[in-house]
């Protein structure tokens, strides 16, 4: 029996895949390696983009909305360094803000529970003297502890090889932390002049990016990767812009309640529960916990009737608002947003609840699309079928169809 070229063509693929699968095995380890060091030394460049990127937010807002009206060649200039000036000074004045209110009333409590220390310490104290009392075996049991002997000597000895050792390990934490602060110093200036540089050169980056994607793929395969790439765009700024905007709306909540209350330390609860909110879902916990605390400090009975609030405010936040601010932003319905962040913080932790959403949301859309285009075509079919056209011809008029509506949504893009 006689194999026919196409299939030993498909057979020398599957053994080329099986090939490829068996040395991804063996040498998986050495891979995940080499993309680790490959993506380290990348790092400077793929943090600077992502500074770009959100920098590029209140930045593309200045140009598009305050200085529209500024045309020409000399003016679309001055009008791109204004504007990226003034996006790098709102980030900053935004990260000033929340850090100067949040680092003065921390160190202010950090200080009152040092003065409270001492107090704590002697009512520690007079509990122990109470117990003794109260429990005599107590007392005998520390006595005898008091007349165990002591060997003085071995326990100097290892007091100083701690020392000693000790001594090496500060020495080498201390140069070793100096190295990793001047590193990352070196790393943050080069992400940021890399920044720099895209956001000056955005639309020129995007022309070279289009044109290497239609030269080397076919026209079909290229649009669909520039959709696909203008896809992933719009999902990312829609679901940074709604984060923060659901960040903002869980901080004046918790800033009105408390104050209703009259908790203390309103707004600055609100603001770090609004920072720590930029996380999906479960940041607004981590600024709880802070809250609590500082709470806990005045009132403890205070402190838990804020739990409670957190709690409560936190369902309202969790099930109505953030599902449709961040859901509607990215197109996405709020079950998928809640998928999205499950399983993005189950396989990368916080990176993963933050990509996870925008991604979720591309698919989401690229499916529906597929899905509603496949649907229309044999509602064609039939419907063409029944005027008396060949299945031929349908799907002639079906492909015109798409390759029409595929050019006006690159044209309206």
């Amino acid at each position: 029996m006689e194999i026919s070229k196409t299939k030993m063509k498909q057979i020398s693929k599957l053994m080329l895949l099986a090939a490829v699968l068996v040395l991804v095995v063996i040498y998986s380890e050495k891979g995940i390696a080499g993309i680790g060091f490959f993506f380290s030394i990348l790092s400077p460049f793929i943090v600077g983009g992502i500074i770009a990127f959100v920098l590029n937010l209140p930045m593309r807002a200045y140009e598009n909305k305050l200085f529209k009206r500024w045309q020409g060649k000399r003016s679309e200039k001055l009008k791109r360094s204004v504007c990226m000036v003034m996006s790098i000074v709102t980030v900053v004045l935004i990260l000033t803000i929340v850090v100067g209110t949040v680092l003065p009333q921390m160190t202010v409590t950090i200080k009152e529970v040092g003065s409270k220390i001492p107090g704590f310490v002697e009512d520690v104290v007079d509990e122990l003297t109470m117990l003794s009392k109260n429990y005599p075996e107590l007392a005998e049991y520390a006595t005898s502890l008091e007349n165990m002997e002591i060997n003085w000597e071995s326990m100097m000895d290892g007091v100083i090889g701690f020392l000693k050792n000790g001594a090496t390990n500060v020495i080498s934490s201390t140069v070793n932390m100096a190295s990793g602060i001047i590193s990352g110093v070196v790393n943050f200036v080069i992400s940021f002049i890399f920044a720099i540089y895209i956001l000056s050169q955005k639309e020129k980056l995007a022309d070279q990016g289009k044109r290497i994607v239609t030269a080397y793929l076919s026209e079909k395969a290229a649009n669909q990767i520039l959709k696909v790439c203008s896809l992933l765009q719009k999902n990312f700024s829609s679901f940074v812009t709604g984060q923060c905007l659901e960040a903002v709306i869980l901080g004046a909540m918790f800033i009105v309640a408390m104050s209703i209350f009259r908790m203390p330390y309103a707004f600055l609860v609100g603001v770090l529960i609004a920072f720590t909110a930029l996380i999906p879902i479960v940041g607004a916990f981590i600024g709880c916990a802070v809250g609590a605390f500082l709470i806990l400090i005045e009132n403890p009975i205070l402190a838990l009737w804020f739990v409670v609030m957190f709690l409560v405010i936190q369902q309202i936040e969790g099930n109505l608002i953030y599902p449709r601010v961040v859901g509607s932003s990215v197109g996405l319905p709020a079950i998928w947003v809640l998928v999205a962040v499950s399983v993005g913080g189950s396989l990368f932790g916080v990176a993963g609840m933050l990509a996870f959403i925008p991604l979720l949301s591309t698919v989401y859309v690229l499916i529906k699309e597929s899905v509603n285009t496949r649907n229309a075509s044999d509602r064609q079919v039939h419907n063409y079928k029944k005027n008396g056209n060949t299945v031929p011809e349908v799907k002639k008029m079906d492909k015109k169809k798409r390759e029409e509506q595929e050019e006006q949504r690159n044209h309206n893009e």
